[in-house]
């Protein structure tokens, strides 16, 4: 028998046999006990970017707080943030938001039902819209993300960089054909994630008990570990933020983020970014408004630090204590406001923020 004969075979048995591993393997989560678009829409823009162990309690806490897209589109939009803390990209839950006020408010609260109308809300693309077109609504169409690139290129050792043009039309090529022979295209779906996720892993793939062994090219040929190929990670950016604590009466002043950067709509102290770490208040050029207070002894002369990675970026960060005296309590840079602690317990705020409140106040 041919290569080409085997490769056949194995493109008519894939989904079949995917089908009987993930009924014995599938974990239970709560994203797979309804057909809901919203609840599976809410799953799978969390779970971008986002291990399922750690997107599992905020999805929770977002169906407790907004358990139908009217009630999403109705919230204010901190609360959202507020409650997107600690998953990074942000963008995607301003987009939720986004997406459930048209839903509920042009489209009468009904997700369209197919994956071309789908790709039309915002903040939904290929692999999300086929999801939730496969999961509440039937249609035989593949979710292609990491998972699935990963378990097709070692089946059928495909060895184009998976973040080439090319290469991306081959493997939406190859799944298109290998979901034709699903019995259920939701289950099929499901299943090749969950088998990228628990099975072929990208470090240490389970090939014994592996139940496409005598399938799978890159078993037979030794190169698990070097499939699928992807060109190499952008390098980490380092930033160097320098925060001023303004302090009055058991208030802090904060600002919310404007600029095109990280942590937009997000809360944060008056920054000061450098390119090197600075070990001096007085090394930064400090707003004209603050220059009266940190000539007084109102400074914390010994900062707190912090750090975060981010996808690309990590941000070392020091934070300077600023008592603001009540003469001077108006005098503060432009865009900061007092607020409470409850007030700021309320506001969306970076991980980095929300460390740092909690080490300094408990």
């Amino acid at each position: 028998m041919n290569w080409q004969s085997d490769a056949n075979k194995t493109i008519t048995a894939f989904a079949p046999t995917l089908d009987r591993w993930y009924q014995h393997h599938k974990r239970d989560l709560p994203w797979r006990h309804t057909r809901d678009p919203y609840r599976i829409w809410l799953s799978e823009i969390i779970l971008q970017q986002t291990r399922v162990a750690q997107g599992r309690p905020y999805y929770e806490r977002f169906i407790e707080a907004f358990p139908t897209v009217a009630d999403m589109a109705r919230a204010d939009e901190r609360d959202l943030l507020r409650l997107w803390q600690g998953l990074g990209y942000y963008s995607r839950a301003r987009n939720l938001h986004k997406t459930a006020k048209y839903v509920t408010q042009e489209l009468g609260g009904q997700f369209p039902e197919t994956y071309a109308s789908l790709l039309a809300l915002k903040g939904i693309g290929t692999y999300t819209a086929a999801a939730i077109a496969s999961f509440a609504f039937g249609e035989r169409v593949p979710v292609v993300d990491g998972n699935v690139y990963r378990v097709l290129a070692r089946v059928f050792g495909v060895v184009d960089d998976i973040t080439t043009t090319r290469a991306k039309k081959l493997f939406a090529d190859l799944a298109t054909r290998l979901i034709a022979f699903a019995r259920d295209p939701a289950d099929y779906n499901q299943a090749i994630m969950e088998f990228g996720a628990i099975q072929c892993t990208p470090g240490a793939p389970d090939c014994l008990l592996c139940p496409l062994q005598q399938q799978c090219r890159a078993f037979l040929t030794g190169q698990q570990h070097k499939l699928p190929v992807k060109a190499k990670k952008v390098p980490v950016k380092q930033r160097f933020f320098n925060y001023l604590v303004f302090r009055n009466n058991g208030q802090l002043a904060m600002r919310e983020r404007t600029a095109k950067d990280i942590w937009q709509q997000l809360y944060d102290f008056y920054l000061i970014e450098t390119d090197e770490p600075t070990e001096a208040l007085r090394d930064l050029a400090l707003p004209v408004a603050s220059e009266p207070v940190v000539q007084t002894e109102a400074v914390d002369r010994f900062p707190e630090a912090g750090q975060q990675l981010l996808s690309h970026q990590r941000i070392e960060a020091k934070f300077w204590m600023i008592d603001v005296p009540d003469a001077l309590k108006n005098a503060l840079p432009e865009g900061l406001q007092w607020y409470t602690p409850d007030e700021i317990g309320r506001l969306p705020k970076p991980v980095l923020i929300t460390s740092y409140l909690r080490q300094k106040f408990g």
